[in-house]
C-alpha cells in the first residue's frame, strides 16, 4: 500500500503527514525513533475503515524538514499539538505510540489530559527503560558511544530525539497526573537473542508497570512478534486499536 503524503507548515518547519478514513475517535499514530509513516502500512487501511487516522514523519525523517532545535519530549509533543490544531484534526484522540512514541503519548496525556481519550502503548518505551543500559555488555556500550560521537558531527543529528531520551523521561516525571482513560499495552512475546535475559525480564516488568497508569488497562501479548507487532502481527494491533476505540465511544455515549 502506498501512503499519500502531504505537507503542513508549522512554526518549526514543514512536516509530512497523512490523514485517512472517517469516524471517531480520531486516531493519532506516533512512530518510534526515526520511524517513517510507512511503518504503519499494514494496519492503516483497516483502521481507516472505522476511524479518522493521522500519521506523520517527525522532523529529520524522510521528507520532513531537518530539526532546528533539540528534539526532546516537550518539543516533540508541542509540535504535534500545534500540527493537529493547524490541520483541524480535533481531540479527543486515541494515541498509538510505538517504542519511543509511547513516551511522547505518555507525556502528551499529562500535558493535555482533556485531549486524550485512550492510549495503545505498542512495544512502548517505559521511563524506567533508560536504566536497562546498565545491564548491557561493554561492546554494546562502546558502539553506542561511537554512534553518538558520529551523530554530533552532523548539524541536524545533534538535535536527534535519541540524544534526549533522558530529558524526555525527566519531563514525564515532572507531571504526576495521568488521565483515567483506557490503556492497552501490547508487548511482543518473542525473545530477542541479542538481549540479555536480565534485561528482558526487567523490560517485561516495565511493560506491566504501564498498566498501572490507569484502572482501565489491558495487557496483550503479541506472541509471534519482537519489537514491531504492527509489521509481524498486524491483526493483533488492529484488533487492539479497535477495542480501545470501542471503549472510548462507549464511555462517551454513557456520559
Amino acid at each position: 500500500m502506498k501512503i499519500e503524503k502531504y505537507y503542513v507548515e508549522t512554526s518549526k518547519g514543514k512536516l509530512q503527514y497523512n490523514i485517512s478514513g472517517k469516524g471517531k475517535p480520531n486516531v493519532v499514530l506516533i512512530n518510534g525513533g526515526s520511524g517513517p509513516i510507512e511503518g504503519w502500512m499494514k494496519i492503516l487501511p483497516e483502521i481507516s475503515q472505522f476511524s479518522s487516522v493521522f500519521s506523520y514523519n517527525r522532523f529529520g525523517v524522510t521528507g520532513s524538514d531537518k530539526p532546528i532545535e533539540n528534539q526532546d519530549g516537550m518539543t516533540i509533543v508541542n509540535t504535534l499539538h500545534e500540527t493537529l490544531k493547524v490541520l483541524g484534526f480535533e481531540p479527543p484522540y486515541l494515541f498509538v505510540g510505538h517504542s519511543l512514541g509511547g513516551l511522547y503519548a505518555n507525556l502528551y496525556a499529562r500535558l493535555y489530559p482533556n485531549e486524550v481519550a485512550g492510549i495503545v502503548f505498542l512495544e512502548s518505551s517505559h521511563p524506567k527503560d533508560i536504566k536497562l543500559e546498565e545491564f548491557e555488555g561493554k561492546a554494546v556500550k562502546t558502539i553506542n558511544k561511537m554512534l553518538k560521537m558520529l551523530d554530533s558531527l552532523s548539524s541536524h543529528k545533534q538535535f536527534d530525539e535519541v540524544n534526549f531520551v533522558k530529558r524526555t523521561v525527566s519531563q514525564i516525571h515532572q507531571i504526576d497526573a495521568f488521565p483515567e482513560i483506557p490503556v492497552f499495552v501490547v508487548t511482543g512475546g518473542k525473545k530477542n537473542r541479542m538481549m540479555p535475559e536480565e534485561v528482558r525480564i526487567k523490560r517485561q516488568d516495565n511493560q506491566l508497570e504501564l498498566l498501572t497508569l490507569s484502572k482501565n488497562s489491558k495487557h496483550i501479548v503479541a506472541e509471534k512478534s519482537g519489537h514491531f507487532p504492527q509489521l509481524s502481527e498486524p491483526r493483533v494491533v488492529i484488533d487492539t486499536i479497535k477495542n480501545c476505540a470501542n471503549e472510548i465511544n462507549e464511555l462517551a455515549h454513557n456520559k
